[in-house]
């Protein structure tokens, strides 16, 4: 069981530090790539991120899935279902919001999708801070003293 709320807590605090460097310092950038390369550089971008983001939101999901199921007796159940309700929040807004800019950007860049890129990445931004809140709060039991 503590391997399990590890592995979950190791998966949000990652995604939260990719997603802070992403939001403050990656996505605000890419207006300073130049239009003759932008294309290029977004392609590879979203190969090369995908690399580090899909499995490591895919481990936050699976384990949040099993906290469901084997939730720890220290844990309250509420924390358990807003950890998987906050999950969800970031898949759909990755699905539906910044998939679908990110393609657009893909044919080269535009200031209109790439302004709503970074506006709309604020949700994931702010999901995964409060995720990583709550599982540092699921963690406390395990950090006490003995």
């Amino acid at each position: 069981m503590e391997a399990l709320l590890l592995t979950h807590a190791a998966a949000t605090l990652v995604m939260f530090g990719v997603i802070l460097i992403v939001q403050v310092v990656h996505y605000p950038l890419f207006s300073k790539v130049g239009e003759d390369g932008f294309a290029a550089y977004q392609t590879a971008h979203m190969r090369q991120i995908t690399y580090i983001v899909f499995p490591t939101m895919t481990i936050e999901l699976l384990t949040a899935l099993a906290l469901v199921f084997w939730q720890p007796a220290m844990m309250p159940t509420w924390q358990v279902w807003l950890g998987l309700a906050l999950v969800g929040v970031i898949w759909l807004s990755t699905a539906f919001l910044q998939v679908p800019l990110h393609d657009a950007l893909r044919t080269g860049f535009d200031a209109a999708a790439h302004r709503r890129l970074v506006r709309t990445n604020w949700l994931r931004t702010l999901t995964w801070a409060a995720r990583s809140v709550l599982v540092l709060a699921m963690l406390a039991p395990l950090l006490r003293v003995k």
